[in-house]
């Protein structure tokens, strides 16, 4: 039986060069994207979400992208979440996308925002009726006495909503990571991995770099 330290992989599918990728990194995104997209990679929205506390506790998760912009990238979430209450304290955070299939990883470091009511009432009100329950039903991130609790929660905001459609809870809603630095990873073989970095700039353009590996 192999020992954890037996695990490796050689990273052989692609390269990335400088003169291969986009000016704009949102635009280079779009385009792995699209690739993942192609690809049939199951869930490619999932990322790691990494936030921390005001004196520096660092906590991580995955979540589901919603929306890319040439702003930056969306998720939703309860803002009274342990996640929303770091974002509160310290609103800047890093998301990573890892797309084994195609040997990739994209680390977007960011400034984050709360997004508008509307958008954040427009995304809510397109989710399954279920989704929109249960942020109703779950106090995010507090402790609770068992399952059972939960689903008398649930079943009792079913009672009091009737044949009403639920609104969006004002504690809940979309932040936007405005990206200032992003590194796309292309996994390479001996482990000499491409990592092309961009980096904002005052002027708003971006500065593309290598990194070694």
């Amino acid at each position: 039986m192999s020992t954890i330290s037996d695990i490796r992989k050689d990273y052989q599918l692609q390269s990335l060069q400088e003169n291969e990728v986009a000016t704009d990194c949102t635009q280079q995104f779009t385009k792995w994207w699209e690739e993942a997209l192609h690809a049939q990679i199951e869930e490619p929205n999932a990322m790691t979400l990494a936030t921390a506390s005001r004196d520096g506790l660092p906590s991580a998760r995955i979540v589901l992208l919603k929306g890319i912009s040439s702003d930056g990238f969306i998720f939703y979430t309860n803002y009274n979440s342990f996640k929303g209450q770091q974002l509160d304290e310290n609103p800047r955070a890093c998301l990573v996308f890892f797309w084994k299939e195609l040997e990739r990883q994209v680390r977007i470091t960011g400034l984050v925002n709360k997004i508008s009511s509307r958008e954040s009432d427009e995304y809510f009100n397109s989710r399954p009726i279920g989704s929109r329950i249960g942020a109703w039903a779950s106090p995010q991130s507090q402790v609770i006495e068992n399952r059972e609790w939960l689903e008398t929660e649930q079943n009792n905001f079913l009672q009091e909503l009737g044949s009403a459609l639920p609104l969006r809870p004002e504690y809940w809603g979309g932040y936007i990571v405005k990206p200032v630095t992003v590194e796309f990873w292309q996994g390479r073989t001996s482990r000499l991995h491409d990592r092309i970095q961009y980096t904002l700039l005052e002027s708003g353009s971006w500065k593309i770099e290598r990194l070694a590996p």
